[in-house]
């Protein structure tokens, strides 16, 4: 598939069939190409815990013991996905890193990042997962952990706490689903959030 075309048909699926397994082999390629994601200093300070079924389930009953019926539907569609991979982001790789003979300075003094990469990185590697699954004629979405499911998570499954969750990505063979209401929102144009050459300057010449 072109790359533009993987960009184009990259959404969030959020049902799958229950009846297909993802094949070990294309989801060792969605792992392999999320690792090929930059990282500052090559710092690589990220892990994914993956789960397939009956796995799966450890981790929704830890993460959504009681769903919102607001939800529910949502949270359907996801657990009949045959895998899920949790990422997190382990921030002390990245101090380590760059305390580093080669980066000038001694300390693992946090202030001086602009950012915080170790989430950044983990999402763009997350982000080479999605667009592997569209190549791989896959679905997938990418969601967060309940704020308040945190702990009970990384209890189910012996996850350190240096190790921060940014997301889960469930992925499956796609089943019929209802595009999301925020849809409606429509997305936004290049002329509408693209700055040129100064702040509020939108227009190309």
């Amino acid at each position: 598939m072109e790359f533009s075309e993987v960009v184009r048909r990259r959404r969030m699926v959020r049902d799958y069939d229950p009846d297909r397994p993802v094949p070990p082999e294309i989801l060792e390629r969605i792992l392999a190409n999320g690792l090929r994601a930059p990282s500052a200093g090559f710092s690589q300070g990220w892990a994914f815990l993956v789960l397939a079924k009956p796995d799966t389930e450890r981790y929704w009953a830890a993460a959504a013991p009681a769903v919102d019926p607001k939800y529910a539907q949502w949270i359907e569609g996801l657990r009949r996905a045959p895998v899920l991979v949790l990422a997190f982001a382990h921030k002390d790789t990245y101090l380590d890193r760059y305390a580093e003979p080669d980066k000038g300075v001694t300390d693992r003094d946090e202030s001086r990042w602009s950012a915080p990469y170790w989430y950044i990185d983990t999402g763009m590697a997350a982000l080479l997962m999605l667009q592997t699954v569209v190549d791989e004629g896959l679905g997938a979405c990418f969601f967060g952990v309940p704020a308040d499911r945190i702990s009970p998570v990384r209890r189910e499954f012996g996850v350190p706490e240096a190790y921060d969750p940014v997301g889960v990505i469930s992925i499956g063979y796609r089943a019929p689903d209802r595009p999301s209401p925020s849809l409606k929102r429509g997305r936004r144009t290049t002329a509408e959030v693209v700055h040129r050459g100064q702040w509020g300057r939108f227009d190309i010449t």
